[in-house]
């Protein structure tokens, strides 16, 4: 099956879904000779004989054994499987073929608790293992990903030449993607979307927390849709074009710059409506966000806007249900009577600023979890490296980076000058844009959440004052004190108020 039978293989992979052909196509056309393997053994051949002439060459082999033997040493080895327990199954296979040094790449998205364990075994083994986040979908695999690899170092240095190769190219100096790349011609130049993240399970916590707030800016994303939708009646082909505008300032994004693309799409069935129009409004989910959430639950991390963004999947399934309700619950009569532009303004600052809120939600989670796991994560760099390749590139993202530049330790995203600077001249218009959904009924939970997250972050007092006297009522869970130093705490047998209160 080999293009090239006399030399070994840079590297292997295993799994020819779309995602791992995709990315065995994006190393073959940076030079690299690839060996595939696939448990059917169609695919692979089917594959590799509809690929004859890649740069670098594909060989694909009917056996792990005979795939292993293909490599040069020290052996990289690509698993492109879904995650869980097909994972150690492949790991299983291969481990007993493998040699000192030699590394596995885990490229799924695996739950990082799982990288974290696989790595130690792997080690005891001498193996080298690395959990790479993979952003992008079949485009970016094929032409570019945003790579987060976590494992060691020196693993990390035998995957380096190839994956920062393979990644996004973005311009050094404005940040925007490279363009242009096609099947043999891969971009060439600029800054590489990947670099070293971190230990064990860093590379793929870091992926599932981009998955996260990719879930809360989809989500933010349909809000301004389904709000300018019901408020103004606008048509879809009208609200692409706001889009569009929107895709010229602050809000540059590949989310953005398809949500144009999508509201302006016929419907290919019947061209007199939009197509966005004939899509059923129940959304799927593959489960990232929601370990996002969870974790953020665990570590006790305030994630609000990114968990509205899941729930807002989980109550789109319920549509039976929802179609019942409408006809029993009802809402407001609620007309807007204001200036349609003001209200476009508005919607476009609430956008932005709850979309900071939900980075920052982000961004937090990860610095917590660097403190539950002993990680060293670079924020400004990481940042960097969504720039281009991954579904939530951004111009957004260089000004995280220059804000963890200028203060690496900075303790939430919305305490830099730039990104308070922007709430405090967005924070009105976002208040209208939540205050007129509130009004009409429209639901905007990401929305409501990050204005929620904002005061509540701003606010030097709230009322967990109350609830913690409610906690003491009925547990005695005790209490600290106002006029005593922190860490100090207190009881008091309720409801008598002559009582005297006693320190725990």
């Amino acid at each position: 099956m080999a293009n090239k039978k006399t030399s070994a293989s840079d590297i292997g992979l295993i799994g020819l879904a779309v995602m791992g052909q995709n990315l065995v196509l994006n190393m073959a056309d940076h030079g690299f000779r690839v060996s595939v393997y696939n448990r059917t053994t169609a695919t692979m051949e089917a594959f590799v004989g509809d690929h004859p002439n890649t740069p670098g060459g594909l060989a694909g082999y009917k056996s792990v054994r005979g795939f292993v033997n293909s490599l040069e040493r020290p052996r990289k080895v690509v698993i492109l499987v879904k995650a869980g327990w097909p994972v150690d199954a492949v790991i299983d296979q291969l481990a007993p073929l493998l040699d000192k040094g030699d590394v596995i790449v885990d490229g799924g998205n695996s739950l990082w608790t799982d990288t974290i364990r696989r790595e130690k075994a792997l080690r005891e083994r001498k193996i080298h293992f690395v959990g790479s986040g993979v952003s992008g979908g079949e485009e970016g695999a094929r032409f570019g990903p945003s790579l987060m690899p976590g494992g060691s170092r020196e693993a990390w240095n035998l995957i380096k030449p190839i994956w920062t190769a393979i990644a996004a190219k973005v311009d050094r100096k404005t940040g925007k993607p490279l363009p242009g790349a096609r099947p043999g011609k891969p971009v060439k130049g600029g800054a590489t979307c990947t670099a070293y993240i971190g230990e064990n399970g860093a590379g793929h916590y870091v992926k599932m927390v981009h998955n996260g707030i990719e879930y809360g800016d989809m989500q933010l994303i349909c809000e301004a849709y389904f709000l300018l939708r019901n408020l103004l009646g606008i048509r879809p082909d009208e609200l692409s074009e706001i889009f569009s505008r929107w895709n010229q300032g602050d809000l540059d994004s590949f989310l953005i710059e398809i949500t144009a693309d999508i509201l302006r799409q016929r419907d290919p069935v019947n061209k007199r409506k939009f197509l966005v129009d004939s899509i059923l409004d129940t959304a799927g989910q593959k489960g990232t966000g929601r370990w996002t959430s969870v974790n953020a639950l665990n570590m006790g991390v305030p994630a609000a806007t990114i968990a509205e963004a899941v729930f807002a999947r989980a109550i789109s399934a319920l549509k039976d249900q929802r179609v019942a309700a409408s006809k029993q619950l009802k809402g407001p009569r609620y007309r807007y009577k204001g200036s349609r532009a003001s209200l476009i303004k508005a919607v476009e600052d609430a956008l932005y600023c709850s979309k900071i809120c939900s980075y920052a939600q982000g961004f937090a989670l990860m610095a917590e979890a660097c403190r539950e796991y002993g990680w060293k994560l670079n924020y400004g760099t990481i940042a960097r490296i969504w720039r281009g390749g991954c579904i939530i590139r951004a111009g957004f993202l260089q000004k995280i980076t220059d804000a963890y530049r200028r203060s690496p330790r900075l303790p939430n995203l919305m305490l830099d000058p730039y990104f308070t600077a922007k709430i405090m001249a967005g924070q009105k218009n976002w208040r209208q844009g939540v205050a007129a959904a509130a009004e009409a009924g429209v639901p905007c939970p990401a929305f409501m959440s990050g204005l929620a997250y904002y005061d509540s972050y701003r606010a030097e007092r709230l009322p967990a004052n109350l609830l913690q006297g409610q906690r003491d009522y009925f547990g005695a869970h005790t209490f600290e004190r106002t006029d005593q130093p922190r860490g100090r705490f207190f009881h008091v047998d309720w409801p008598d108020p002559d009582r005297p209160i006693t320190k725990a």
